[in-house]
């Protein structure tokens, strides 16, 4: 790999300007969930047991530009204490006078917060001057918000340019785990991908139809696949002017060597709620009045066997409505799967993106999956196959 981390780098007496993302939710002045604040804790760590001084730069919310005094990060500061167990200074400003101020006041070990780098206009403009100003108060750049990595924004590609840079213990084994997942994987390889809408991710199937063996599709997306090989779907969820690209996507798919597997039963309800009534028929007999909210047991068990074949799974989307009961089944059950086999080095797996995780953790086995990614947008870009800004600025 072309990128530096912290092993790479001399700390001792540096300060290094870590980006991080602590774009966590609040309520009432509240931190809600500190996950994202926790994950920061490994890196700020290992530089100031190095005898670092850290000084953190991060974005909260969207203010435009303008200062938005609800938008300040000083919100986080209780939690980031509790989080790495001692104190840490706050600067009412990202550049200039507050930050060198705070700065030169902390000593060996200490670690500063300065304030929403996206009070600045210039920072999602990547303005040159704001990330000089930005570099002018450190000696090393330590990008540790993978998060963050497909934005170029100042903080996050401006300043890698300006100093000695590298990735932080999150931003490593992010990078660590796609790459063993996308870059070099073991194969066969299969990825799962479910969600609503075939038209939000044309560019992640394209990409991915090229790069591994077995493409799993689900959710309303599978529907849609249905329609374009003449399977009525009732009332279900669908894309029906999507037939054409879909089309594409399979002889695209057909000439890499990437084999399509679609729902082979489905559970179908006339209605969308929790415990509504319904049943499970082949994936040809959907009833005109229905609607499928879900794989059947024999597609769940059919995928069962895949992936015992394959050595390496990417997990991006549920299966069905896997948030409610009982049309979370397929989802949950072949999450355990994935579990089952990862748990006993059978498997690599990496998943990722806000209902992917949400859906993991329901099932219980999030934990048990070999990397979950909590980057959202830059999952989706990497595995779409594009160039992160933010990681190709560490590339030197």
């Amino acid at each position: 790999m072309s990128w530096k981390t912290l092993d790479d780098m001399d700390l001792a007496g540096k300060t290094a300007l870590v980006r991080v993302d602590i774009n966590v939710p609040v309520a009432d002045g509240q931190v809600t969930d500190a996950t994202r604040i926790e994950k920061i804790v490994p890196t700020v760590k290992d530089i100031t047991g190095r005898g670092g001084k850290v000084v953190l730069l991060a974005h909260f919310g969207r203010p435009k530009g303008k200062h938005v005094e609800e938008m300040s990060l000083r919100v986080t500061l209780p939690a980031l204490e509790r989080a790495l167990g001692q104190p840490v200074r706050f600067a009412g400003d990202c550049v200039g006078a507050p930050a060198a101020q705070a700065i030169a006041a902390a000593g060996t070990g200490d670690v500063v917060l300065l304030e929403n780098t996206r009070f600045h206009a210039g920072e999602e403009r990547n303005d040159p001057a704001l990330a000089q100003a930005m570099a002018a108060l450190g000696d090393i750049y330590v990008n540790d918000a993978f998060s963050a990595a497909h934005r170029a924004h100042a903080s996050t590609e401006g300043l890698a340019h300006l100093l000695p840079s590298c990735a932080g213990r999150l931003m490593e084994a992010e990078l660590r785990a796609l790459t063993a997942a996308l870059g070099t994987p073991e194969r066969p390889v299969v990825a799962v991908v479910g969600g609503a809408k075939v038209s939000t991710k044309l560019e992640l199937l394209g990409n991915l139809v090229g790069k591994v063996d077995h493409l799993v599709i689900g959710g309303g997306m599978a529907n849609t696949f249905l329609v374009a090989q003449g399977i009525a779907v009732g009332k279900s969820l669908a894309e029906h002017d999507m037939a054409p690209t879909v089309q594409d996507i399979l002889a695209k798919a057909g000439a890499a060597g990437c084999t399509i597997h679609l729902p082979r039963d489905i559970v179908v309800a006339r209605e969308f709620r929790a415990g509504a009534a319904h049943e499970t028929l082949p994936v040809e007999a959907c009833p005109e009045d229905a609607m499928i909210l879900d794989a059947g047991p024999e597609s769940v068990a059919q995928l069962g066997k895949l992936f015992e074949s394959c050595r390496t799974l990417i997990w991006n989307g549920p299966l069905g409505a896997f948030e409610i009961v009982p049309f979370d089944a397929a989802t949950n059950a072949a999450a355990r799967k994935v579990a089952e086999l990862t748990r006993a080095g059978r498997l690599v797996s990496v998943a990722g993106g806000g209902d992917t995780v949400s859906a993991l953790n329901k099932a219980g086995v999030a934990a048990e999956f070999s990397y979950i990614s909590t980057a959202g947008g830059a999952f989706l870009e990497w595995m779409e196959g594009k160039e992160l800004p933010g990681v190709a600025a560490l590339m030197r």
